[in-house]
């Protein structure tokens, strides 16, 4: 489905250059739920702007099944097949519920169909179909408000950076839900960058990224154990 290799990316400070990726590779299986976790500052949030083309690596290669998307941007990487969830969704003055969730589906969506998708992610449809997506929704509205526009199509791959971050505790148990879904689809690969022990429960793999680097990678019952050993990778409390 999804291979990597050898990523790198630097950034320029100062007139120096310093590596935030160096040498990452790893593969995701069609199907598959990968979770990547591991230290703040570590390179999971930039691995994952990369793989969406938000940032464009400085060597290596993506390739998606089959085809060669190193040199693709964001747009190209949507069109072949990626979807991407912000670790803080933005927000768009002026712009409503509905029109949001028919730009993400590639097509236009009657009223109905973004109703159905409001609903799958909890939220009251009638009352938000028609709300701007600016800063009179909160935190959680917009975490569900972003999965909506993932569920609006089909992907090979679907990319969550950090989901539960500033959600509380009902819309957690509510993007759990919405990933055993997608996890039920054979078609459909994911990748979440998380540090909760309960996502990383769902995970078919485990990837540490530390330093850049890839850390640790393998199957999950043999990964998180030696995560909550360490007591320093993950956290228990949602």
């Amino acid at each position: 489905m999804l291979e990597v290799e050898n990523l790198a990316f630097s950034v320029y400070e100062n007139g120096t250059e310093r590596m935030i990726l160096s040498d990452v590779s790893f593969d995701v299986k069609k199907g598959e739920m990968l979770v990547i976790t591991g230290p703040n500052g570590g390179g999971k949030s930039t691995l994952a702007k990369v793989l969406m083309g938000i940032e464009q690596a400085k060597t290596g290669k993506v390739v998606l099944d089959g085809e060669d998307i190193t040199g693709y941007d964001i747009d190209e990487r949507a069109k072949a097949g990626i979807g991407f969830a912000f670790q803080q969704p933005p927000r768009f003055k002026g712009m409503t519920v509905d029109k949001l969730i028919s730009l993400a589906a590639g097509e236009p969506k009657d009223e109905s169909e973004c109703c159905a998708l409001l609903s799958r992610v909890g939220l009251c449809a009638q009352e938000y179909v028609k709300r701007q997506v600016d800063n009179t929704l909160s935190g959680g509205e917009m975490k569900r408000l972003e999965i909506a526009t993932v569920l609006a199509k089909p992907h090979k791959i679907c990319i969550f950076d950090e989901p539960e971050a500033g959600i509380d505790l009902w819309s957690f148990s509510m993007l759990i839900e919405q990933f055993e879904e997608i996890k039920q689809d054979e078609n459909q690969s994911l990748i979440l960058i998380s540090h909760q022990e309960r996502i990383m429960q769902m995970a078919d793999r485990v990837m540490v990224i530390e330093d850049g680097k890839v850390a640790g990678l393998g199957r999950r019952e043999d990964i998180l154990p030696q995560l909550m050993a360490q007591g320093t990778s993950c956290c228990a409390c949602m």
